[in-house]
């Protein structure tokens, strides 16, 4: 599969998300009036209607494919958490799950497992949101879900006993990260006396005093439907769905709710956090009291503020990573509807200075302060802001969560209310954000820096799989209302028309035109194997490549490349991935911009000297760290001695390359017949064609075309693994084993299958209810099949207790050999042919899943129709099918196991 690398920046702020809630943008342009049900005759306008019971009902046609996401939002949140139980919101998310009045978890599971689609649940510190996303013919059945729960829920002692096992793992999962941690201790400090002073996850400590009886009574308190609002967003018709809510939902009484805490909090008393973190890069988080989103023009602000402090032309981007002393440096905020809280944030390399690295990042922020923010930076922020919305809006599920977070969160009219907010923004109010986000007594500052926990430990296999074997997932009775819609299992027909094509060059375009895509999202991937391409004695050659890559063009320099993007509001990103988003006026203008990027890199020998030594210096942390000693160890297990997978740079491989090696592994792995280019917008393949060709049709391939596929593997051993973490209180297990088959054998499908009876259904599948479910051993557990076009590894992966691991362990072997020994249930077919076959059009409900979906296949040297003829096979593959694959490729003795944490007891 080819690599989609999450920037670095990024990841810190997403490992630092401790909040779920969006805090985006709204739609541009601007969201049609809605209208009232009798009213919504135009099939493609916003309708709403609030009933007489109080729930708020939106619906937002979006016709990009045969797909629904129905978002119940409940406007109650951590906030609302009795004094000493600050998980209450967290822990009644969970046991909405196990069953209400006429409804038994078994059914919830069951139905959530045939929809085939996406569903789950989240807490916030403002709300608590359901949601499932499925192919629209089911809709209705995902409408009836949420009603019969906003109706009841059990919460039984016995289902609260099990759960709290399972929501205690996952406790002991976020607490395992550092930089939750800090996030926690940060938020204390600021918000100390008020209900934002915890976050929404709840503790151990307080799981273990809930009760069933307190769960059923914050339910009867807050679940009513004047405190909720439904958002149905994709291809549905808006008088059905309005109608099929009344109905639903409109026999429910209203409640008089209690009253809400304030967010009212003192003064703030300066601190410093410090902690370790096994990580491979250490960080500085400096956070302070921000605006609440419910504030439309101070988020407004706080969002054009970001972009501007974000900006690589800045001097934050500028003085601290492209100057090679630090891997990220930006501001971001962790939204709250009445609170939130801004963080402006550094990443190090191990052994950098951490104090002159913060000292440095408050001087340029006070500079930029003291100087002031111009107004073409504002208007460069907001031509950004109103591209990246545009774009969001390029998602079914995401288009119900901008709605959601829009009205439910910040008691907006629409997301439009947002942009045009941002609209308003001048440069004197950002200006005046800034210097009321930047004072250092109103701060805290958090310092994590980088730890070793110890070497590795390996030993033989493990064995043990024959000596328990749990029963079959029984079948599952579900109430007609879903039996009925549910019981035909339909081949579904591809909604999108891609149309491939061929330049004079080699390069492959795949265009896929759709007039219910607001931007033009471009998706370019070149194949490409560091493993094979790197020469003897260079291993990181490729790395420090990509972040020259970051150094404009032969044509522009760093900071006028970037002016150029701004001046049209595009976003790009260059490498062997490369990636552009822009507005459809400007595509032309766009992709000339991301062709010169690929094509004519600047490259800059002083940079690279820079980027070298920031490189070795993070290579270092990198390879003393858990994340990565226990990902060798799992390679090390897996693959042959001497497999060119094996290898991976060192400091010492990077401090020793030549700026020569660098432009010559350039010319060699950026070619034009290895690229593919999958262009996803309301343009059409003859215009995709013309742009493409005058932007990359000059672009030449130099000397042979290099080997760029790994060769197979036999069978591997079975081995263990311990990599000691201090940071992890909770273990992270990986279970996995080469298979001696590629993605296009025959056997395939039936594997995949397998792996939907294994996992696939969620709470209806074999591990999670006997993992979770029953026992209470994991907060989850996952499984695949990872395939290049060559080799296919099966891996399970799950976090739990370290007494716990073994149990754990055995339970998935054992499931494993009971698969070989006999035949899966009818009912367990039925679910994984369903899930399998319905999850097909939700590929194509979204701009990324589109265009990566199709990447993905060339990779794969598959056809661009893939999905659809798994479908029909998935139709024909029986019971016996399965076992028999099952048998003959899947090895439950020759797991390797690799535990990263404590040790296992």
């Amino acid at each position: 599969m080819f690599k989609r690398v999450l920037p670095l920046a990024a990841a810190a702020v997403v490992a630092a998300g401790a909040q779920t809630a969006w805090a985006g943008t709204s739609s541009a342009p601007q969201t049609p009036p809605a209208k009232t049900a009798g009213q919504a005759k135009a099939q493609d306008q916003v309708a709403r209607e609030t009933l007489k019971n109080g729930l708020q009902v939106i619906v937002v046609p979006d016709r990009m494919a045969p797909v629904a996401t129905t978002m119940l939002t409940y406007k109650v949140g951590s906030r609302e958490a009795p004094k000493g139980f600050p998980g209450m919101a967290h822990a009644q998310e969970h046991m909405m799950f196990r069953g209400a009045k006429g409804l038994s978890a078994e059914q919830i599971a069951g139905i959530g497992a045939a929809l085939g689609g996406q569903s789950n649940a989240f807490t916030t510190n403002d709300s608590t949101t359901y949601y499932y996303t499925v192919p629209n013919q089911f809709t209705g059945v995902a409408l009836r879900l949420h009603a019969e729960r906003m109706k009841s829920v059990l919460d039984k002692p016995a289902d609260w006993k099990q759960e709290r096992g399972a929501i205690e793992q996952e406790v002991s999962q976020d607490m395992s990260s550092p930089i939750q941690v800090a996030i926690k201790r940060m938020r204390e400090a600021l918000y100390q006396g008020t209900p934002y002073s915890h976050d929404a996850l709840g503790t151990r400590e307080s799981f273990n005093k809930t009760t069933a009886k307190m769960l059923k009574h914050f339910h009867d308190q807050w679940y009513a439907p004047n405190n909720a609002v439904l958002v149905v967003a994709g291809n549905v018709d808006a008088d059905k769905i309005l109608a099929e809510a009344k109905d639903l939902f409109g026999g429910i009484a209203s409640k008089k709710l209690p009253e809400r805490k304030p967010v009212k909090p003192g003064k703030i008393n300066a601190k410093t956090i410090h902690m370790p973190t096994d990580s491979g890069y250490g960080f500085a988080l400096i956070g302070s009291r921000a605006p609440g989103s419910r504030d439309a023009q101070a988020m407004a602000t706080t969002e054009v503020l970001a972009s501007v402090l974000n900006n690589p032309r800045g001097p934050l981007y500028t003085k601290m990573v492209a100057s090679g002393k630090s891997l990220a440096a930006q501001y971001t905020s962790l939204p709250a509807a009445l609170g939130s809280i801004g963080v402006s944030y550094v990443v190090f390399p191990k052994g950098a200075d951490a104090d002159a690295l913060v000292k440095q990042m408050r001087s340029i922020l006070g500079d930029i302060a003291k100087k002031g923010i111009s107004p073409d930076q504002v208007a460069a922020a907001k031509r950004q802001l109103v591209t990246q919305d545009t774009a969001a809006r390029d998602s079914i599920s995401g288009l119900a969560h901008r709605w959601t977070q829009a009205v439910a969160v910040d008691h907006l009219q629409s997301p439009a209310d947002q942009l045009a907010a941002i609209k308003h923004v001048t440069a004197d109010d950002v200006n005046q954000m800034l210097a009321t986000l930047i004072k250092p007594d109103q701060s805290v500052l958090a310092i994590l820096k980088p730890e070793g926990s110890g070497a590795p430990q390996t030993g033989g296999g493990y064995g043990g799989s024959e000596s328990f074997s749990p029963k079959n997932v029984g079948h599952v009775k579900l109430p007609d209302w879903a039996a009925k819609p549910l019981a035909k299992i339909s081949t579904p027909e591809q909604s999108i028309k891609p149309v491939e094509t061929t330049l004079a060059n080699g390069m492959k375009l795949i265009t896929v035109q759709s007039n219910s895509v607001h931007a033009v999202h471009v998706y370019g991937h070149i194949r490409n194997e560091p493993d094979l391409e790197t020469p003897k004695h260079q291993e990181g050659v490729s790395d420090v490549l990509s972040q020259l890559l970051d150094f404009g063009t032969t044509k522009h320099d760093r900071k006028a490349y970037q002016a150029a993007l701004d001046k049209i509001g595009a976003q790009a990103s260059a490498g062997t991935d490369f990636s552009l988003t822009v507005l459809p006026d400007h595509f032309d203008q766009g992709l000339d911009l991301l062709a010169e990027n690929e094509l004519h890199p600047a490259l800059p020998k002083r940079a690279f000297q820079l980027l070298q030594q920031r490189a070795a210096a993070s290579q270092a942390g990198t390879i003393a760290s858990p994340d990565f000693k226990a990902g060798q160890a799992m390679k090390t297990g897996i693959l042959p001695k001497n497999d060119p997978a094996l290898r991976f740079a060192t400091p010492k491989s990077i401090s020793g390359l030549s700026y020569s090696d660098v432009t010559d592994y350039y010319h060699k792995a950026f070619r034009p017949d290895l690229t593919t280019l999958v262009v996803v917008g309301n343009i059409s393949p003859d215009q995709a064609k013309q742009a493409v060709t005058g932007a990359f049709g000059n672009w030449k391939a130099r000397g042979h075309k290099p080997d760029v596929t790994l060769p197979k593997v036999g069978d591997n051993k079975p081995s263990f693994h311990h990599v000691p973490d201090k940071s992890q209180s909770q273990d992270t297990v990986q279970l996995a084993e080469s298979l001696g088959l590629t993605p296009n054998a025959p056997d395939f499908r039936a594997l995949k299958m397998a792996n939907q009876v294994l996992t696939g259904g969620a709470f209806a599948s074999r591990l999670y209810r006997e993992l979770r479910v029953q026992r209470g051993l994991v907060y989850y557990v996952s499984s695949g099949l990872g395939t290049s076009r060559t080799r296919t590894q099966l891996a399970f992966q799950y976090g739990s207790d370290p007494d716990k691991v073994d149990e754990a362990d055995k339970l998935i072997r054992q499931a494993l050999v009971r698969m070989a020994k006999e035949p899966v249930s009818n009912g367990e077919l039925h679910r994984a042919r369903a899930g399998l076959i319905r999850q097909v059009p939700l590929n194509e409900a979204g701009a990324d899943s589109i265009g990566y979906g199709l990447l993905s296949r060339v990779e794969l040297d598959q056809p661009l129709d893939e999905p659809y003829r798994a479908a029909r096979a998935y139709q024909s593959i029986d019971a016996q099918q399965i076992q028999a694959a099952v048998k003959k490729w899947f090895r439950p003795d020759d797991l390797v196991r690799v535990v990263q944490g404590p040790k296992p007891k």
